[in-house]
Order: structure tokens, then sequence, then C-alpha cells
């Protein structure tokens, strides 16, 4: 299946793609949250539809798509998960996943825009896949850690690299700024993907290409990335893990390349739709 929200900001209603039509089923499902997943909410919705399938209503024309998921308990990152990536950044391959959050509140649409941050100077990119936990993860064997994942989306991982890396701290303050976080179009549940670790991923600035990749590049794959970070906490149902970005951000170039005002963002992965996304600076 693949689920989606729609509706303006604050009133998000749940939604599904069937045939490639937009179905409103926000009669049948309050909404893709903590709830739903801790309560085998994919296993009922598939289900409910042999029976409602009749039932459903295409959502309205113009609707805005939301984050594919409502506001999660955490968004959990991981840092340098590209060998190119580290290399462009001056830094080491890593030899355990690195772990930095994102603010629940930088959690956005797709195509919502992306917002400069006052006195940012240093916005930039990153083309992600991120998953979605299922249910209660907590000291979980990589064996079975495929057991614990609901499904894949499209992230497009904001980082301020001023906030990040020059102002000392960890680097959470780089990339939880408002908007940081858009999530979607949709979250494509397990088999609707015949391979996660063989999908192509790109993004483009102003239509021009700087990431192309493949997820099979990745260091840290989601078994290992879902069993390592269950060491450290407890991952909650609906929960959002992104697995890193490959080389071609703005900061690895010489000079350095930052989004400014009007500068558009067009990302995808295989499978997991696009994004679109226009560079705005902040207004007070």
């Amino acid at each position: 299946m693949k689920l989606f929200r729609f509706g303006e900001i604050g009133n998000e209603k749940p939604g599904i793609i069937i045939n490639e039509i937009l179905y409103d089923v926000s009669q049948f499902v309050e909404d893709y949250n903590e709830y739903f997943f801790e309560t085998n909410g994919i296993e009922k919705l598939a289900q409910l539809l042999v029976e409602i399938q009749d039932e459903l209503h295409e959502i309205p024309a113009g609707s805005r798509i939301a984050s594919c998921v409502a506001r999660p308990s955490k968004i959990v990152c991981i840092g340098l998960n590209f060998a190119d990536h580290a290399k462009e950044s001056g830094a080491e391959i890593p030899k355990e996943p690195i772990i930095f959050f994102k603010s629940t509140t930088s959690l956005s649409g797709p195509n919502d825009e992306v917002i400069i941050p006052k006195n940012s100077t240093k916005t930039d990119w990153e083309v992600e896949l991120a998953f979605v936990i299922g249910k209660k993860a907590t000291y979980v064997e990589e064996s079975e850690a495929m057991d614990y994942v609901a499904g894949y989306c499209l992230h497009n991982d904001i980082s301020e690299r001023e906030f990040q890396l020059e102002r000392g701290g960890n680097w959470s303050k780089g990339k939880g700024c408002d908007s940081f976080a858009p999530l979607g179009p949709f979250l494509a549940t397990k088999e609707e993907i015949s391979d996660v670790n063989n999908l192509q991923m790109w993004l483009n600035i102003n239509g021009k290409p700087f990431q192309k990749s493949n997820t099979d590049q990745l260091i840290f794959k989601i078994p290992a990335i879902v069993s390592y970070v269950s060491q450290f906490m407890t991952l909650l149902p609906g929960d959002v893990i992104s697995t890193g970005t490959p080389s071609g951000v703005g900061l690895g170039f010489k000079p350095p390349i930052y989004l400014k005002e009007g500068d558009v963002m067009e990302l995808g992965i295989e499978g997991l739709g696009t994004q679109k996304q226009t560079a705005k600076n902040w207004q007070g």
C-alpha cells in the first residue's frame, strides 16, 4: 500500500493511493500516527479496503500533500552513511553509525516551501531514504530488524551547515529548523519495494543535477541501523529514521553552494515518488 496525508497544516487527513488515484480514508482511520502503527493499522487497513474500496472518495483537487506520517515521537538520522559523502565532507568513514536528531517540528510536506532560517547563509540539501518504525523496538537483533519496519519514504534532510558545524555542540541545531524535514509524498509499505537496497536516488537544483546515487551505496543498511539505534533508545511505532545522503551536497563544492531564495529543489527515489520545494527566506 501507499499511504499519504493531505490537507492544510494542522488539519491533515489520512489517504491511500490505489492505481495512482488519491483517496480519502479519514472516515475509517484517524491518522497515520503512533496509535495506528502500534495497533497493526497497516494490516487492518488492508483488510478493510477489501470491503470499503467502492465507498472511497477522491481527495479534493488541489489538496496540499502533507508529511506521510503524523508528527512522530522522534526523527532519528544517520550521518555520513555514504562513503562518497563522508569524503566530500572531509570526514572519515564511520566505524559505527553516527546518530543525530531532527526536531519533530521540522516535519513538513513534500512540496511545502523550505524556509531558510533567520541569519542563515549556509542552508543545504540532502536526498535520503527514510523508513518508519512499525512496532516498539528495544534491543533488536539485526536478524529480526526488518520485522520492525512499517515502510519507506523519501526525505530531504535540509541542513544549515554553519549552525551544524561551526556553532559548537552537536549537529541537531543545524538540522531541526522549521520545514527542514520534508517527508513523502507517501509511505510505501514493505511489499511495495522489491529491493530497498537497490533504488536510484537523485536531487536537482533549478533543473541541474547535483546528487545521483543508489541505496546500494549505504554503508550501514536498514537492519543494522534498526538494531544499532535500538541499543541506545526505544523506537516507538511511527518513529522516522533517515539513512543518510550521497555526495553532491552544497557543502562539498569548492566553493560551497548554498540555497538562496527562489531556488527550486526536485528530488526522488525510485518507487518512492518525488518532491519539489522552493526555498524562501524567513520572515518575522
